[in-house]
Formats: C-alpha cells, sequence, structure tokens
C-alpha cells in the first residue's frame, strides 16, 4: 500500500511542484494577500513591511550559510570522505542502500544539520555509485534524515535560548540543553524517528520496472579536493604547506577546549567554530580547504538569493499581525496538556512562509511563552514544540533541501513526494512525544 501510494505522490509532485525560487515568490503573493484580506492591512502598507523586512535576516543568514559550508568543508575532508567510501562499499542491496543512507544523514543531522545535508547527499552518491537503486528515494533517505536537526545539537531554538542575553532572556531566564535537547521527551522522539524513517524509506522501495536508477557515471568523480602544490612560488608553497595548517588548527582547538572548560554552553556560533577547525585541521592544507570552499558555496547560492525573500515574508507576517493570529488561533483551541501539540501545528503552518528556525522564533516566541506561563506549561516543552514543528514541515518546504538537491544534480520535485509519508508518520510520533512523555 505504501508502494501505491508513494507512487501516486511522487507523480503528483513532479507534475506540479514548482521550483524553489518560484515557491517563495508565490509564498509571498499569498501573504501579501492574506495580510490585505484578513488583517485589514492596506495593499501600500503591505508593500512597505515587505521592503523594509527584506534585509533583516542578514546576520542569521550569514550564520546558516556558514552552517552549510562549514558542514560541506568536514563533510569533504579526506578522513570523511573515506569513511563514507568504506560504509558504501558495505551495500549489498537496494533495502540496506536506503537504510544506511537514512542512518547515516540521521546521525550527520543530529550533529550539525549543514552537515547533515552534505554527507547524506556525498554519502547517497556514494552508494548510488555502487548498488542499483531509485536514486530519487536514495536522495530523499538522506533529506528525510534531516528531519531531526532541530532535535540535535545545531538546533537554533534550544541553542539560542540556552544562551546568555537572548532576545526573550528577561522573561523566561535561559533554559539549558540539559531541559531541551537532552530531556527524555526529545530523546525518545530522536530515538522514534531513526527507527521509523529508515522503515518507511524501505518501504518506499519501487518495484524493479519502476526503479529510476541513475547511471554511475554520471555522477562524476569522486577524488575530493585537489592534491596539495609542491614547489613553484612562495604563495604556491604556503597554499600546499601544513605548516600554516597546524598553527592555526592548534589556536582553534585551544580555545574550543577553554570555551568547553569555563562556559560549555552550545551556539550556532561555537558549532561553527568547531566545524570550521576540525575541517581545517583535517584538510591538512589551505589548498585542500579552499577547494572545498569553493564547491561548498555553490550549493549556499539558493540561499543567498533566497532568504531576503522569505525575511520579507516574515516581515509581512510579524508587522501585519498574521503570524500572531495563526500562533492565537490554534494556542486557543488547547488546554495545559494539548498546548505543546498545537504550538507544534502552529509552527509547522508557519515555517511554510518562513522557514527559518531563528526567523520562525523570532515570530512566534512573543505569543507562544506567554501563553505557556500563563497556562503553566513547561518553557522548555514549548520552545522544543516550535522547533519540532519547524523542522517538520522542512519535509514539504524545498527551501533546505536546495543544498541537498545541488549535490545530488536534482530538483525539488523529484524527491518531494517521497517525503510526504514521512510528513504524516513523523508528525504523529512528534505529537505524541511532544504530549505523552
Amino acid at each position: 500500500m505504501l508502494k501505491r501510494v508513494s507512487r501516486l505522490l511522487v507523480g503528483l509532485v513532479e507534475r506540479y511542484l514548482p521550483d524553489s525560487y518560484i515557491f517563495v515568490i508565490i509564498l509571498t503573493v499569498v501573504a501579501m494577500l492574506a495580510a490585505t484580506l484578513f488583517e485589514g492591512c492596506g495593499p501600500l502598507q503591505v508593500m512597505r513591511m515587505w521592503g523594509d523586512g527584506f534585509w533583516a535576516l542578514l546576520q542569521f543568514s550569514m550564520q546558516m550559510l556558514l552552517v552549510l559550508v562549514t558542514g560541506y568543508m568536514m563533510a569533504a575532508t579526506p578522513p570523511v570522505r573515506r569513511g563514507l567510501a568504506a560504509i558504501a562499499n558495505l551495500q549489498n542491496s537496494p533495502a540496506m542502500a536506503v537504510v544506511s543512507v537514512t542512518l547515516v544523514a540521521l546521525v550527520a543531522s543530529w550533529l550539525n544539520w549543514g552537515f547533515g545535508l552534505v554527507a547524506g547527499g556525498l554519502f547517497a552518491k556514494e552508494v548510488a555509485r555502487r548498488i542499483r537503486v531509485d536514486y530519487r528515494l536514495l536522495i530523499a533517505s538522506a533529506y528525510s534524515g534531516f528531519l531531526v536537526w532541530h532535535g540535535g545539537l545545531s538546533g537554533s531554538i534550544p541553542l539560542s535560548i540556552a544562551t546568555k542575553g537572548h532576545p526573550f532572556y528577561n522573561s523566561i531566564g535561559i533554559v539549558t540543553v540539559q531541559h531541551t535537547l537532552f530531556s527524555g521527551f526529545n530523546i525518545a522522539i530522536v530515538i522514534a524517528l531513526f527507527i521509523a524513517l529508515p522503515a518507511v524509506n524501505v518501504l518506499m522501495l519501487p518495484k524493479e520496472g519502476e526503479s529510476l536508477s541513475i547511471d554511475p557515471a554520471s555522477l562524476g568523480g569522486n577524488t575530493g579536493p585537489s592534491d596539495d602544490a609542491t614547489g613553484g612560488a612562495l604563495s604556491e608553497r604556503l597554499l600546499g604547506g601544513r605548516g600554516l595548517t597546524a598553527l592555526i588548527g592548534l589556536a582553534g582547538l585551544v580555545w574550543l577546549i577553554d570555551y568547553f572548560i569555563h562556559k560549555g554552553a552550545l551556539t550556532l556560533n561555537v558549532i561553527n567554530f568547531a566545524f570550521l577547525f576540525v575541517a581545517i585541521i583535517l584538510h591538512g592544507t589551505p589548498k585542500r580547504l579552499l577547494a572545498s570552499l569553493n564547491e561548498a558555496v555553490k550549493g549556499g547560492g539558493a540561499i543567498i538569493i533566497q532568504f531576503p525573500f522569505y525575511a520579507g515574508i516574515m516581515a509581512i507576517m510579524t508587522g501585519s499581525g498574521l503570524a500572531a493570529s495563526i500562533s492565537h488561533g490554534l494556542v486557543s483551541l488547547s488546554s495545559q496538556t494539548s498546548f505543546p501539540f498545537w504550538t507544534f501545528l502552529s509552527a509547522g503552518l508557519v515555517n511554510l512562509f518562513v522557514p527559518s528556525g531563528g526567523g520562525q522564533w523570532a515570530v512566534q516566541a512573543p505569543v507562544i511563552l506567554p501563553a505557556a506561563q500563563a497556562m503553566g506549561v513547561d518553557v522548555a516543552r514549548a520552545s522544543m514544540a516550535v522547533a519540532w514543528g519547524d523542522a517538520w514541515t522542512n519535509l514539504i518546504q524545498p527551501f533546505w533541501a536546495l543544498p541537498l538537491l545541488a549535490i545530488a544534480g536534482l530538483k525539488a520535485r523529484d524527491i518531494m513526494g517521497f517525503c510526504m509519508p514521512h510528513l504524516f508518520l513523523s508528525g504523529v510520533i512528534i505529537a505524541v512525544g511532544l504530549v505523552l512523555i
């Protein structure tokens, strides 16, 4: 049955899902119309909100781009590539290939969302070179692992509220990761998804005649960054040398060790710093590091151009009161017990228009946090409900699939049909974890 359902969904999505850039333009128009029709804002007022907010997420955009870039550079290091190739050599069937790709993406995404997207994509390509399996499902399996990112170490909402002086510090203080990322309910959700996602991906494997595999030759080589330079001018010797890399890499490690000894709080900046300096050390030379950087920024191009549009949408959603109306409307249906569930649903809906954990938190937190405190709901659980809602509907929001798709050479419509069953199953798992555990 799941094969038939996934085949139907894949066909519909391939036919009707627009390109991600067209998608953000459509969302912009929808947000403008909704603000005008439901919030009573004039057209010129909406345009002003949109234009004034267009560049509001530049700092956060840079952080997100660095998460992607440092994650890519880490995944492209020779030791990591060799590890992925060694695991790929162990695959001996389509089912095993799909399970392995899903698990690698899940583990990597839990550690760092950018690393997960890149490592999942690179590993899927390694597997596709060795096993004849539906390439679309293989890449969709890698993307499905991205679902756990906001319950992992690079989750922007739990890391934000664990940082002193965050925007809502005066109302909720510091909420440590022990109460969010490492809470019992969050760990239970993550474990359940680690079990369910690989199983569903295997069940969606197309029949032999319906499988769309790919010619391994079309995937290109697997040499990674270019070899180190030897000889030549001083500038070339410095690029190919290891002395400066060892020196700056050691400095970075010393700072990290000192930071974790005296502070220990995980933030996006610390995560990016750690991945950058581990990548510097593992690449060995500046030339290899810069070669991986050049590849990394190719996948970030769509983020650069589309993030301002989503910032504009966020400004409309916030300035018009549309996001608050959505949040208030759903939260008003809740009791103390069901509050996390309705918060989760509202976050999933808002995420379609504001696919940024930090941006969405800025929109929803002023509504969710006072309501949670008034109803006696645990603030950490309410915050994670927003975080999981943000991660949940990424399964049907093509924005964050862009780096993975750039690696795979596919379009969003090629994989989103396979992600639809995950949307329904994971929604149940997350809702149960937030409410009952």
